[in-house]
């Protein structure tokens, strides 16, 4: 690599250089030489501090990690023959966990003779869904998994029924 297209700490083009006359700028203003673009004809190298370049870009990192959110699936245990003030509470929590951005899976478990009354299972499921229709949609249907009925929720409007409501707003 004989020469270099030489780039100021400001961001100005300086031209195509000599290596070494590239160097000796950088060592004059007190800057590294970092070579951006090797597979470039003539390679480029732009004079910069690395050290507050490498400080600044794990500071970015290191703010784009807090800004990022994790979604963590709840999980919500119910029975076929809840009784009213029951299934308030568990509705309550399955709104919380909604409202906060979990998504939750809820599951209905069989004993016994309820295994024959599935359709008891479904339909809470169901009521379920329809009590939290603003807060969260389903984003798996009912279905049974061994003694187990499971539905999974995700927080948020239907995704269908807000592009439907963006369409006719804009006409």
């Amino acid at each position: 690599m004989r020469q270099v297209r030489l780039i100021d700490e400001n961001g100005a083009q300086v031209g195509i250089l000599d290596t070494r006359e590239a160097l000796r700028i950088a060592r004059e203003r007190e800057y590294d030489l970092v070579l951006v673009s090797p597979n470039a004809v003539p390679p480029v190298a732009r004079l910069l501090d690395y050290g507050k370049w490498r400080y600044e870009q794990q500071q970015a990192e290191k703010e784009a990690r807090k800004k990022t959110k994790r979604t963590e699936v709840k999980s919500m245990k119910l029975r076929p023959k809840i009784e009213t003030h029951d299934y308030n509470t568990k509705l309550g929590h399955i709104r919380r966990f909604l409202e906060e951005g979990h998504k939750v899976k809820v599951t209905v478990m069989f004993r016994g003779r309820e295994m024959s009354h599935q359709e008891l299972g479904y339909r809470l499921l169901e009521r379920i869904a329809k009590d939290l229709e603003g807060v969260g949609f389903v984003e798996m249907r009912p279905e049974m998994l061994g003694r187990d009925m499971n539905m999974v929720m995700a927080p948020g409007a239907k995704p269908s029924a807000a592009v439907a409501t963006a369409s006719t707003s804009s006409s």
